[in-house]
């Protein structure tokens, strides 16, 4: 790697942010508002996500338990990647591409939020649990990557970072992530 490898990875990086609030700043708004009027509600985030998502989704779940800015109540997120026995059971029983739907499935309530995250837009197992999310009658968010993949034709809200390398959209992902959380604070917590 040289310098210029550097500073390319850092443009791209800077023209996929400066790309965000053009190109989703009014989808994130809406994401922030709807996860709000859930948790209004009394309802609960369940956010999953695969390799670097799934700790993405452990960090966003993370941040609304424990608190973000604020000194505040603890708010219902639970992040479907961190069970290993059930990970492992359903994955041995029914299959990798059910290791979250298995699990939307048990915990889902209609009025409550499902966020899928995917790089690429098509990670199976996080389409099928959106899917079933749906059909529970839960708000599908898929928070992508690329052209959104086909996770964009099924989530009712999506955020799809416009970038194709990886750790750029990764790390638009954990931006938008802490953009969600202030604006929770805030509308929940003023």
């Amino acid at each position: 790697m040289k310098i210029d490898d550097i500073r390319a990875n850092f443009f791209e990086l800077q023209e996929a942010f400066a790309q965000l609030a053009d190109q989703v700043g009014d989808q994130m708004l809406q994401c922030g508002q709807e996860i709000v009027r859930s948790l209004r509600q009394g309802k609960k985030v369940l956010v999953f996500g695969n390799g670097g998502s799934a700790a993405d989704a452990q960090h966003f779940a993370a941040e609304l338990v424990g608190r973000f800015l604020k000194e505040r109540r603890g708010l219902p997120a639970i992040a479907l990647t961190t069970d290993s026995s059930i990970l492992t059971a359903v994955g041995n029983d029914y299959g990798f591409d059910e290791i979250f739907s298995r699990q939307v499935e048990a915990l889902g309530c209609p009025g409550d939020v499902v966020i899928g995250i995917s790089t690429s837009g098509n990670s199976k197992n996080v389409y099928n649990a959106l899917r079933v999310g749906k059909e529970r009658g839960c708000l599908a968010i898929g928070l992508l990557g690329r052209n959104g993949g086909m996770i964009a034709d099924i989530a009712d809200i999506n955020l799809i970072v416009p970038a194709s390398a990886t750790p750029v959209i990764q790390t638009a992902h954990g931006a938008i992530i802490h953009f969600l959380c202030g604006l929770i604070e805030n509308e929940l917590f003023e």
